[in-house]
């Protein structure tokens, strides 16, 4: 396979360094909270790679290192009561809804206590408790889910949105297309959130896509489509901020997250379609250092209070593996449980 040449001088303007034009202020306690968000998928995902490559954690994972800005800036505007539907890279929408570490991690390890008894997997997560409808290996599988859930809230008369997670690819699905209109039709609260990481697997969005703008979709339903900064989590937390305002009124609206995953599509990955100097411009985007040198340079807060968050969140992850491998597998008792059809 011919490896493609980094992105043009577009596609890397649209996640520069962070503006120094004003920005609305936001509080102390918002700014740590997306900070920490971002942080915990980090060391997260890393675990679970140093894991899998000792033979620990088996099948296949999709890690989420590099795009935490996306989940964390959207989820910070949502509560338990809203849902998301999710991926096959899951795990950053999981954690950032608040899912349990612990949970999460002994889920990674097949046992007992994970968050869906062990039975889901990486590419299978889901906490209803946590408003999270779940992660699925089908490309595109969650967006009907997403205009299903949508359609009970209206049905319902709730209170409540919808934050329908997807990357570029799937927006070649039938299913993106069917959904988009139906919730259009019907306008419902579900905002349509593209993760846009250049890559369907190994296919650049250029070689299966015939627009550079995948907002522009949007108009074909005669709904708004938007870009927005997907390194940048404060500009994630905004535009997510004012999309769900809309939703809840008018209907649905696309959101396309420009964003880069450093690692590869999946453990199996051998990188091949990307030259390192691609992905070392995007790494000089990494949304978590960004935040935080732009939180000591405006005195958010400081190097001090960072190291301290640093520390906690380490030691969060820390305990949740150590949990999780402590934990007690699965017994033949467990084999058909949840199975609810002979």
């Amino acid at each position: 396979m011919i490896a493609l040449q980094p992105e043009n001088s577009t596609e890397a303007a649209s996640a520069s360094a962070p503006s120094a034009g004003p920005r609305p202020g936001y509080p102390e306690p918002l700014l740590e909270d997306l900070y920490r968000r971002m942080l915990r998928i980090r060391l997260f995902e890393e675990e679970i790679q140093y894991h899998m490559s000792r033979g620990r954690i088996h099948g296949t994972t999709h890690l989420y290192v590099g795009e935490e800005a996306v989940a964390a800036g959207a989820a910070a505007n949502l509560s338990d009561l809203d849902y998301i539907t999710s991926t096959h890279r899951c795990h950053g929408h999981a954690i950032a809804k608040g899912s349990d570490l612990a949970s999460l991690a002994a889920e990674m390890f097949g046992k007992r206590s994970g968050v869906c008894g062990g039975k889901g997997g990486s590419m299978h997560l889901a906490d209803p408790a946590r408003g999270n409808l779940g992660g699925t290996g089908i490309v595109g599988g969650g967006i009907p889910i997403a205009v299903g859930a949508a359609l009970s809230i209206r049905r319902l008369g709730q209170d409540r949105a919808v934050v329908c997670f997807f990357g570029d690819g799937a927006m070649n699905e039938g299913t993106f297309h069917e959904s988009v209109n139906l919730a259009a039709v019907w306008k419902l609260p579900v905002l349509f959130l593209c993760e846009n990481n250049l890559y369907g697997v190994s296919t650049h969005v250029r070689r299966s896509t015939n627009v550079q703008d995948l907002s522009l979709r949007a108009a074909a339903y005669g709904i708004p489509g938007r870009n927005v900064d997907g390194m940048d989590v404060l500009e994630v937390y905004r535009a997510v901020g004012e999309a769900l305002s809309h939703v809840k009124k008018k209907g649905p609206l696309l959101l396309v997250a420009q964003t880069y995953r450093f690692l590869g599509h999946s453990r199996s990955d051998s990188n091949v379609y990307r030259t390192q100097e691609e992905i070392d411009v995007w790494k000089k985007k990494d949304p978590i250092l960004r935040f935080r040198r732009l939180l000591i340079a405006r005195g958010d807060l400081s190097e001090g209070r960072i190291s301290e968050i640093d520390e906690e969140v380490r030691d969060e992850v820390d305990s949740a593996f150590r949990y999780a491998q402590a934990c007690e597998e699965p017994g033949l008792e467990d084999l058909l449980r949840d199975v609810y059809a002979d």
